[in-house]
């Protein structure tokens, strides 16, 4: 005596690995229960600007040693876009500097001073930049 229709109930529910990998149960901490099968959980997240061009960037390169013992780097500020294209920037910068850094929080971190590399670079590539600060 088989229940087929539990079966496929159960297997559509754990089993399928797209609603599996969707489940973000963090983001629906404040979530009430919904009976409703078709109904889809919406966040309020606001959307990720859009890429400027490059030659619409205006990008600031400064040099920064707060907070970090001493040690000198180099930050590039003002870019407008989605973070994926801030961290292929960064990717970019990283690689043809020979150094480390980051993309965090809208600024790429670049490990050293660099800032004279860094505005060849970005003026290479079609960005507009210059240094400012210190």
């Amino acid at each position: 005596m088989q229940n087929n229709g539990a079966v496929s109930a159960f297997n559509s529910c754990f089993l399928n690995n797209d609603t599996m990998a969707d489940n973000d149960w963090k983001s629906r901490l404040g979530m009430v229960y919904s009976t409703n099968p078709d109904f889809e959980y919406r966040t309020d997240e606001p959307e990720e600007a859009e890429t400027l061009p490059a030659a619409r960037q205006q990008l600031r390169v400064w040099l920064d040693r707060k907070q970090r013992a001493g040690k000198v780097v180099t930050i590039v500020r003002g870019f407008v876009g989605r973070e994926a294209d801030l961290a292929e920037l960064a990717r970019l910068l990283k690689t043809r500097c020979g150094v480390g850094g980051a993309a965090k929080e809208g600024d790429i971190l670049i490990q050293g001073d660099h800032r004279d590399r860094v505005v060849e670079i970005l003026t290479r590539a079609g960005y507009g930049c210059k240094k400012a600060g210190s």
